[in-house]
């Protein structure tokens, strides 16, 4: 009886022995399974990584080629404005040069034409003193008072024409180049708000798709490691239960036989 209970004690022995090895063997594999999802969740980690980064890249550099390219013509923009109202401001300037020679080429025909008159009735006087009545010189006189008058008149007409023109030339040129200077203004701070606007978009864009990939990427790696360790624990507990099994289902038909035997 005693050899029989010693057999026994060896073939669990054993078996335990042979079942721990198979265990271990089981472990060994699950261990390398498990390392090899993890290796592959790093790189697809590290390839989801690098892809959100040339993303990243290619949209700042298209951001700032934009940024680049709308400044460069706001500022074209803003030049060829300043070189139409200095062009506008000459023009009006030479004009109004024109017009105050042709006013000072006027007064001076005036005036000759007034000392000329003079002379000829200083002359006619004269010779009416000499030759005629005195009636005959107060008509003349008369007539060069009026003359006289006449001509004033003309000069100062011509003169408040000349200014009232020149004012109104100013004054229109005046508001013109303000129109253009505000107009220009209010389209490029437009265009840098919608530039800013945009900007701004496409980086909030940029950032929520990043951390939407790297939050889908985590959840699937640490999904795919859960499931490869259940799987793994399942499948050494079934082992193990199983070959427990067999081991006292062969110990009680050893015990049984020698028994009958």
């Amino acid at each position: 009886m005693v050899v029989v209970l010693v057999e026994v004690v060896v073939v669990v022995v054993v078996a335990v022995v042979v079942e721990v090895i198979e265990v271990v063997v089981v472990v060994e594999a699950v261990v390398v399974v498990v390392a090899a999802a993890a290796a592959v969740a790093v790189v697809v980690v590290v390839v989801v990584v690098v892809v959100v980064v040339v993303v990243v890249v290619v949209v700042v550099v298209v951001v700032v080629v934009v940024v680049v390219v709308v400044v460069a013509v706001v500022v074209v923009v803003v030049v060829v404005v300043e070189v139409v109202v200095v062009v506008v401001v000459e023009v009006v300037v030479v004009v109004v040069v024109e017009v105050e020679v042709v006013v000072v080429v006027v007064v001076v025909v005036v005036v000759v034409v007034v000392v000329v008159v003079v002379v000829v009735v200083v002359v006619v006087v004269v010779v009416v003193v000499v030759v005629e009545e005195v009636v005959v010189v107060i008509v003349l006189v008369v007539v060069v008072v009026v003359v006289v008058v006449v001509v004033v008149v003309v000069v100062v007409v011509v003169v408040v024409i000349v200014v009232v023109v020149e004012i109104v030339v100013v004054v229109v040129v005046v508001v013109v180049v303000v129109v253009v200077v505000v107009v220009v203004v209010v389209v490029v701070v437009v265009v840098e708000v919608v530039v800013v606007v945009v900007v701004v978009v496409v980086v909030v864009v940029v950032v929520v798709e990043v951390v939407l990939i790297v939050l889908v990427v985590v959840i699937v790696v640490v999904v795919v490691v859960v499931v490869v360790v259940v799987v793994a624990v399942v499948v050494v507990v079934l082992v193990v239960v199983v070959e427990a099994v067999e081991v006292v289902v062969g110990v009680v038909v050893n015990n049984n036989n020698k028994c009958t035997l």
